[in-house]
């Protein structure tokens, strides 16, 4: 019975909706990385997307993965919408840029650019790690305003809502930035 128990209880941690640990208010952690755009490797920085409008940064477990394979997708396809909201999309992980600089092109059918975070690092700062097993970045996904500020912050290791629900945070910013709210 105990078995069955926890048993239960770990599969509802896995399936339901969590929510990470960095909230909305709280100032997002800087950081510049090794990114990659098209297969193109560059230096991305927080502070300088930033400048440009709202970051959308998600991070993800591991490239070529299937529910990774299914968001970068999903991003991929809305990565227009977002750029007309002025937003920035940018996947994180833990894989090598050699690695990312192949997903960026067939997964995220180079529209969008993904980071490494190798040593995990950022992804320790955004508190974005599985809790199960650390060496992974968690499917976590967080809207960051120009001020630096978090908006949005969403964790479900479920890709399907990730993409739906940044774009209705961006939505969502972007008329309270129009009405002055």
């Amino acid at each position: 019975m105990k078995r069955l128990i926890t048993l239960g209880l770990g599969c509802l941690v896995l399936a339901a909706p969590l929510y990470a640990a960095l909230n909305p208010g709280d100032a997002a952690p800087d950081f510049t990385t090794q990114a990659t755009l098209g297969g193109v490797p560059f230096k991305f920085s927080l502070a300088d997307a930033l400048k440009s409008g709202p970051v959308v940064l998600y991070f993800y477990p591991a490239a070529f993965s299937k529910g990774c394979t299914v968001e970068a997708h999903e991003f991929a396809e809305a990565t227009d919408k977002f750029k007309a909201l002025g937003a920035t999309v940018i996947g994180v992980s833990h894989d090598t840029i050699d690695t990312l600089n192949k997903f960026s092109v067939s997964d995220c059918r180079s529209k969008f650019a993904v980071a490494s975070d190798a040593d995990l690092k950022i992804t320790k700062e955004y508190d974005a790690r599985l809790f199960y097993i650390t060496s992974y970045s968690d499917r976590t996904s967080y809207v960051i305003a120009p001020t630096g500020k978090i908006i949005y912050a969403y964790t479900a290791l479920n890709p399907d809502k990730h993409v739906e629900n940044t774009m209705a945070a961006v939505v969502k910013w972007r008329a309270d930035q129009k009405t002055g709210s």
